[in-house]
């Protein structure tokens, strides 16, 4: 009879000694030789908003063979196609960031969508890997995947406690489960994956159509747009009393990559600032950014979402020296910078 088995988030952690294409797979050991120039990568979702800045912070560090499978010419919710996109590859790191995403309006109109195309890609992409013996294999997991109510800050001993608010859960959950599928690959096969849960990103090429948009986009598109018509107001989602963080899109590539470089464990890591700010700070500072000078409506018709967003960062600054550098300020001007050249 087998032994019983649950996931776990801060116990003892599985790992294989010993070394593959000059990774020391160890937790603890931190690799400082580590060479792109060196490595044939693939990147799943990374002609996409988070997904091209691990593309281009790849090649700022000398990777000279990056592979970018299309959706057009590799649907990832398809076995076949994952095995396609490795045998294509033949990478020696994997970065899985390919997700069906969206803000809470997407959410709640596409739960089925959200949790099977998302637990689809993940599932069968590192199943795929395993089977291809890839030395590597990171990814990104969605902080939406902690309880609705965890304490504050998010630790992620606490993924557990808790299920996720109702709007985020199909996609959170389908997240988490690669997090479960990569501790019980690495218990098996010795399997070398980590699953980092970075949170809201933000920055330029971000997703601004207000249909499937998160809340940064959102409020700069129609702060815009209303300060351009002339009009004295914008409606907003909630009542502005939800909390969340935020990182710059840069500096959670940046972490990502230090994940690769660095780290070789299966237990779970935050990335993010460490900062909250409310929805109604937010939209207020957002007015400030982008000129708007009229005021906010809350329509408390629609839903608020999670009541409180912050991390425990502690651990990604431990394990692979990670920490933001980007100020919120200065990744908003970017981000409205960007938007109004690109619009």
């Amino acid at each position: 009879m087998a032994s019983a088995w649950s996931p776990r988030c801060s116990g003892r952690v599985g790992h294989v000694t010993g070394e593959i294409e000059g990774i020391v797979v160890n937790a603890t050991d931190v690799v400082s030789d580590f060479s792109w120039s060196e490595k044939r990568v693939l990147v799943t979702g990374g002609a996409g908003f988070f997904g091209s800045f691990v593309v281009d912070e790849l090649k700022r560090r000398g990777a000279k063979h990056v592979f970018v499978p299309r959706s057009r010419d590799y649907d990832l919710i398809q076995r076949d196609a994952c095995k396609r996109a490795i045998a294509d590859a033949k990478p020696d790191v994997v970065f899985h960031l390919a997700a069906r995403v969206g803000g809470i309006g997407a959410n709640r109109d596409n739960p089925g969508g959200m949790v099977f195309d998302n637990a689809m890609m993940g599932l069968q992409l590192l199943e795929e890997c395993r089977l291809a013996n890839v030395s590597k294999t990171v990814v990104a997991g969605s902080i939406c995947a902690y309880p609705k109510f965890a304490p504050i800050p998010f630790r992620e001993e606490d993924l557990w406690n808790g299920y996720p608010e109702e709007t985020n859960a199909p996609y959170g959950i389908a997240k988490k489960l690669l997090l479960v599928q990569s501790q019980a690959y690495r218990d098996q096969y010795g399997m070398n994956s980590i699953v980092l849960f970075p949170v809201n990103m933000y920055g330029p090429r971000d997703n601004f159509d207000l249909r499937t948009s998160h809340v940064i986009p959102a409020m700069i598109r129609k702060c815009i747009a209303a300060r351009d018509a002339g009009q004295t107001d914008v409606t907003l989602w909630g009542d502005g009393s939800p909390t969340r963080e935020f990182i710059y899109v840069e500096d959670a590539a940046e972490a990502l990559i230090l994940g690769a470089e660095r780290y070789n464990s299966s237990e779970p890591v935050n990335v993010g600032s460490g900062n909250e700010i409310s929805i109604r700070d937010l939209a207020t500072e957002i007015a400030k950014a982008t000129g708007f000078t009229g005021k906010f409506v809350w329509d408390t018709s629609q839903p608020n979402g999670q009541p409180r967003r912050r991390l425990d960062v502690t651990r990604a600054k431990e394990r692979f020296s990670f920490v933001a550098k980007t100020s919120f300020a200065e990744g908003l001007k970017k981000t409205v910078a960007w938007y109004l050249e690109q619009r």
